[in-house]
């Protein structure tokens, strides 16, 4: 079969390799959809601390069951589901009080296991222990499924800054985590959604499909002054930095309500990881600043609901369906900005 595999910062090929069986425990999968992200990227070109090569990559997973391993039960040949990315242990001191997304001993797929951009892929043991594989709901493709595992991010980060009702939100960043969480954000109850990017072309697109309320190009205005005005001054009750930049985090603690909550969703360079803070606005304003560290199998499992429900629709946001074959252009796509979501059908 043939897999996407890195060996090494700027190589990754796609070649042939072994079919693989599932040991005990294990459930092999028929991989339908496995959809690329920025992270994605980031590996092709600088490799992962995580990963040992060669290793097969993907992490954004949906599949069909085809052969199961010793000893499981309660799944069988045909079955739908998807697959989580982020392994927790289940048994270290975060995991035994519920804080999975945490966990100090996390593996992942397409990092410590070989991932989805394959034909075929064994689902470990560890990942079933942990209840995170994942029935797909009737009426939900593969593709929509294999973009819970992003969805399921973004709900955790939503869930940690406390999104409600009537909250004015501003997303920075008009990537695919950026759309999803303005979509979440209304499924919430968010009054008003604003999106911003300083990106025109990439700002312009998302904007097109998700509909924000308002989309401030920050390379072509003071975005902080923009949300200002679009809030009578008051600021945002919610800003989520879904973007690797500094300049966005500084920003969105200028942009905060009283009492409002900031994420940092986006995790920044890891030889750029510290920002200007103005400590008073945090202290005279009361504000919150949260991080926000993947998704555990309970935001998989909600995000599948949310999707079959159509409380946040994703089929709109997959705007590129390829090959295989066509992997590697699929990274230039989604570095280029020209895509929201791109989906791999092996």
């Amino acid at each position: 079969m043939k897999v996407v595999r890195f060996h090494a910062p700027g190589d990754v090929r796609i070649e042939e390799a072994p079919e693989p069986s599932p040991g005990d425990g294990d459930v092999k999968i028929r991989v339908r959809n496995c959809s690329t992200c920025g992270t994605d990227v980031k590996i092709f070109r600088y490799g992962h601390h995580h990963i040992v090569p060669p290793r097969v990559m993907g992490h954004e997973i949906a599949g069909e069951v085809t052969e199961v391993g010793a000893g499981v039960t309660g799944w069988q040949p045909g079955d739908r589901v998807q697959v989580i990315a982020a392994i927790p242990c289940g048994r270290c001191a975060e995991c035994r009080r519920g804080r999975m997304t945490v966990c100090p001993n996390q593996e992942s797929m397409g990092y410590h296991y070989d991932g989805g951009f394959a034909a075929h892929l064994v689902v470990p043991a560890k990942v079933l222990a942990v209840d995170g594989l994942n029935r797909i709901p009737a009426g939900v493709g593969y593709a929509e499924a294999s973009v819970a595992e992003p969805l399921a991010c973004v709900l955790n980060g939503q869930n940690l800054a406390r999104v409600g009702p009537g909250d004015d939100v501003v997303v920075m960043g008009a990537g695919p985590i950026g759309c999803l969480h303005v979509r979440l954000a209304r499924a919430r109850g968010a009054g008003r959604v604003f999106l911003v990017d300083v990106n025109r072309a990439r700002l312009d697109l998302a904007a097109g499909l998700v509909g924000p309320d308002a989309a401030v190009c920050g390379a072509e205005t003071d975005a902080v002054d923009a949300v200002a005005k679009l809030t009578d001054g008051r600021g945002a009750d919610v800003v989520i930095t879904a973007a690797a930049s500094g300049a966005a985090q500084e920003q969105a603690v200028q942009m905060a309500a009283r009492q409002g909550r900031i994420s940092f969703f986006g995790g920044l360079p890891k030889d750029r990881p510290v920002i200007s803070l103005d400590a008073n606005l945090v202290h005279y304003r009361e504000l919150t600043i949260v991080g926000a560290n993947g998704s555990s199998p309970a935001h998989n499992k909600a995000a599948l609901e949310l999707i079959a429900a159509g409380a946040v629709p994703v089929t709109d946001l997959i705007t590129h369906h390829l090959p295989l074959d066509a992997t590697l252009d699929a990274f230039e796509i989604v570095a280029g900005g020209g895509a929201i979501k791109v989906t791999i059908e092996p």
